[in-house]
């Protein structure tokens, strides 16, 4: 059974770089993004050799010595064992001996892939209203073996209701950007791999992608990467611009801020690149988006655009940017993040899935954020909480 013992953030960076890839949300260096949480790294160790790390966010009970231990999209441990009990429990008895009263955990499995042409058929049929009643093209089985095993160990798993919610989301879409092979559990991958091209991507497209694009290489659509010293505070501005237009409640300017100070590391052996990136038509701003990647995965953070000139297709063409340079850093995936289980065309939430699916990618289901209770009556306390909040 391995063993768990706390690490430097600088063991747990370099444990990383070791690694094919990992989530952005378990590298040291988030931490400093959610301040308001008190992090941990911890390391999983076979004698003298580290074999796994985590970053823990506890988030302390008002009044209480307790609190919630967070691992999101982690811990990045071997994800394939038939016996994950014997890398949970020493975990879990350490965030005990901690004051946790309960372990949230986001395995990174994959357990189901459904293509774009099986999204688009079933947004398109009346009968089907939500993303499991397709048959998956691709089950993993893997990630079932995580799903029984954590069931078996007393792990719940949390209910996203339908919609986005507070955690991590369970279902994301996806362009793969490497021809075949697929990555496991532990962050390594398997089979024969080759990079797609430009035109690869470009092609398993559908037809409005490909046109939207063009059409912003016509109309004169500038797409930069550029520096965020400069460049954040119009980015702010759009965002905000947009979460007014669209109906959610934006984060401040600081947060954004203190992302890049995290994560964008200027040492050569970083574990994360993030970007900033704006488009300008005609020397106005029409979209702005954050890319991140982490060793072969790449993703799509957060994204803007403007309510003028809409039509010259700004958002396609920042996107196709960030695609591309994700190819040419070489990464095996494009991470478009969070969809909702919903197909049903009546939902506002079916038009960000409808987009997404204009890639060309595939929606993919993760195992999930499950939870393990520790002191009971404090968990059932904080379900309430929650529930009514």
């Amino acid at each position: 059974m391995p063993s768990v013992r706390v690490i430097s953030p600088s063991e747990h960076h370099d444990f990383l770089t070791s690694r094919a890839s990992a989530s952005f949300l378990q590298t040291p260096g988030w931490a400093a993004v959610k301040s308001e949480w008190r992090p941990e790294s911890l390391g999983w160790f076979e004698g003298e050799e580290q074999v796994g790390a985590a970053l823990v966010l506890h988030r302390k009970l008002p009044r209480l010595n307790k609190s919630l231990a967070y691992l999101p999209e982690g811990p990045v441990i071997d994800w394939t064992t038939d016996r994950l009990g014997d890398w949970l429990e020493p975990m879990v008895t350490h965030l005990k001996q901690q004051g946790a009263f309960a372990v949230r955990i986001g395995p990174p499995v994959v357990t189901a892939r459904w293509d774009a042409q099986q999204v688009k058929a079933g947004i398109a049929d009346d009968a089907v209203t939500r993303l499991t009643q397709l048959p998956p093209t691709e089950q993993d089985p893997a990630g079932a073996r995580v799903v029984s095993q954590l069931t078996s160990l007393g792990w719940r798993r949390q209910d996203a209701g339908g919609g986005f919610s507070a955690g991590q989301p369970r279902y994301n879409f996806q362009i793969p950007l490497v021809s075949t092979g697929s990555t496991t559990g532990d962050g390594s991958t398997t089979g024969e791999r080759s990079p797609r091209t430009e035109d690869d991507v470009l092609k398993g497209m559908n037809q409005q992608w490909r046109r939207n694009i063009k059409k912003a290489t016509k109309a004169g659509v500038e797409v930069e990467q550029t520096d965020p010293r400069g460049g954040l505070k119009l980015f702010h501005d759009l965002y905000v611009h947009t979460a007014e237009r669209d109906g959610f409640t934006p984060r401040p300017l600081s947060y954004f801020r203190a992302m890049f100070e995290a994560l964008a590391e200027p040492r050569a052996d970083a574990v994360t690149d993030l970007r900033l990136y704006l488009a300008r038509h005609e020397g106005d701003l029409v979209a702005a988006t954050i890319w991140i990647r982490v060793g072969e995965h790449s993703w799509y953070s957060y994204g803007a655009s403007s309510t003028e000139k809409r039509d010259v297709r700004g958002s396609n063409a920042i996107q196709w940017r960030m695609i591309t340079d994700a190819l040419t850093e070489g990464a095996a995936i494009y991470d478009l993040r969070g969809i909702t289980e919903t197909l049903d065309a009546d939902d506002p939430h079916v038009g960000l899935i409808q987009f997404k699916v204009g890639t060309g990618g595939e929606a993919v289901e993760y195992a999930g954020e499950w939870d393990l209770p520790i002191n009971r009556a404090l968990y059932k306390a904080f379900q309430i909480y929650l529930s009514r909040r």
